[in-house]
């Protein structure tokens, strides 16, 4: 299917595209200039698409898994056929370098494609004399997907790839921040799915809490901040619709004292500030034992002046601007508590008057454990580096947060490592790498960070019932 990256964008409903009514705008958030106007769905366009949805579930339910598990590659190849247009599309939108781009789109190529090598199971619980008994898993019907701004594909991937392999139908909006490049997306499936399997819309603020709180659907798959995803659960408790929530993190890493300072620095250089910050799972406050401290910092501030950040689509660039207005004022808000503290910065700032939401590379220097900076989440290039001295004081203060997402801990005794990763309290612990996820290997959020798993067998069956059948089998006959 050939089609235009940068211009007619249109939502998906029944296979079709929508005409298009009112629009809103999308910006380039390097230059905070018009890239392409997004559909504003509205309610009517909303219960077409959930109407659409529900009507194809029952075929695409008793459709064999083995087929299902072919429209998923099906999808996987068109995103890896269409990498070049959309990941110039994704930069635009998403402001990340176009290496970055094309690593979320084919990255969500390769979470569809590995998902369908997943199997639901059946469980055999009794088979006897008297009765069988067998637990099976079935799907829940029409599930509303909200994927976020920071990875718009591969995160929609998340949702896409086990709620349609399970035999659900689904609804997806991306973010009004990046809605462009999923609307595409959804302009290169029409024709790959059957009508109705998949349908995509956008819209701004209000879209989101009319998905939530519509009845027709029968799961909500959120991924966005904490604050939102509490308002998820309470707008879906009114139906009980089932919800699954990945959230946000107050990442700790922990830096042990026998760790090799040259060959770790970049390693923890990229788990903090890669995409510009902008990861659940990024380092977040970075506790490094006193008696590496002065090397490793001098290391991270030498790494940082190494780093060109930028326009996402110049090349040489290594980190783009903040994806949007809202989140840059947050991170300049936590910048400017920091500076109006007296922390010490050892790189970066408050960022200089200019186009695009660009803000630097910035490193702070020890600042106190109850400074905004250590116990906020910041999703932006700025980094508190924590000097410590005891294993069991930092233990405590990692775990000190209401988040649970993620966690790392760095040393060249990997045993020692371990043990430490088994008292951090978070579903996501890493020993010597950093943000390494499987779509075979379950993600979850402890605590604030998320409700129920992602990927996986585990995050599979999050997008099914249980159902248990027995049979009671007929007496043997008089003799």
């Amino acid at each position: 299917m050939s089609i235009k990256f940068d211009e007619d964008f249109t939502m998906t409903i029944d296979g079709k595209a929508v005409p298009v009514g009112a629009t809103f705008d999308v910006l380039n958030p390097a230059t905070e200039e018009v890239v392409g106007k997004a559909p504003d769905c509205t309610k009517e366009q909303l219960d077409a698409a959930i109407a659409s949805a529900r009507k194809a579930f029952p075929k695409w339910a008793a459709t064999p898994i083995e087929e299902r598990k072919k429209a998923l590659l099906a999808m996987a190849g068109v995103l890896a056929a269409n990498a070049e247009g959309l990941k110039r599309l994704l930069t635009s939108e998403q402001g990340k370098t176009l290496d970055g781009a094309a690593g979320d789109v084919l990255g969500g190529a390769h979470w569809l494609s590995s998902t369908a090598t997943l199997d639901i199971p059946e469980h055999v619980n009794e088979d006897s004399a008297e009765r069988k008994s067998i637990t099976r898993h079935v799907p829940l019907g029409v599930v509303g997907a909200i994927a976020p701004w920071n990875f718009p594909i591969i995160l929609a991937a998340f949702k896409l790839g086990p709620a349609l392999l399970a035999g659900n139908t689904v609804v997806l909006k991306p973010s009004p921040f990046t809605p462009l490049t999923t609307l595409k997306f959804g302009e290169l499936l029409r024709g790959v799915l059957p009508p109705g399997v998949v349908n995509i819309v956008s819209g701004g603020d209000s879209l989101g809490p009319w998905m939530t709180s519509h009845k027709g659907f029968d799961k909500i798959s959120f991924t966005g901040s904490s604050a939102t995803g509490r308002k998820v659960m309470e707008s879906a408790s009114a139906s009980l619709k089932r919800v699954t929530l990945e959230l946000g993190g107050n990442d700790p890493a922990i830096v042990l004292p026998d760790i090799d300072v040259e060959k770790t620095a970049q390693q923890l250089f990229w788990a903090a500030f890669g995409n510009s910050g902008q990861i659940c799972i990024a380092t977040k406050r970075m506790y490094i034992h006193k008696d590496v401290y002065e090397p490793l910092k001098a290391a991270l501030v030498e790494v940082a002046k190494t780093i060109k950040v930028g326009d996402g689509s110049e090349q040489g660039t290594q980190l783009g601007p903040i994806n949007n207005k809202l989140q840059f004022q947050r991170v300049v808000s936590l910048i400017q508590d920091a500076k109006d503290k007296g922390y010490k910065f050892l790189t970066g700032g408050l960022p200089e008057n200019q186009k695009g939401y660009f803000i630097p590379v910035t490193i702070l220097d020890n600042p106190p454990e109850d400074s905004r900076i250590v116990q906020e989440e910041q999703f932006g290039p700025v980094l508190p580096l924590i000097k410590f001295d005891d294993i069991s004081d930092v233990i405590d203060r990692a775990n000190n947060t209401e988040y649970g997402l993620g966690a790392s801990v760095w040393s060249a005794d990997s045993d020692k490592a371990l043990e430490i990763a088994k008292q951090i309290q978070a579903g996501n612990v890493w020993v010597n790498e950093s943000q390494h996820l499987s779509p075979l290997a379950g993600f979850a959020g402890h605590k604030q960070s998320g409700v129920g798993v992602e990927n996986g067998l585990e995050g599979l069956l999050e997008y099914t019932n249980t159902q248990t059948i027995t049979v009671k089998k007929a007496a043997p006959a008089a003799t």
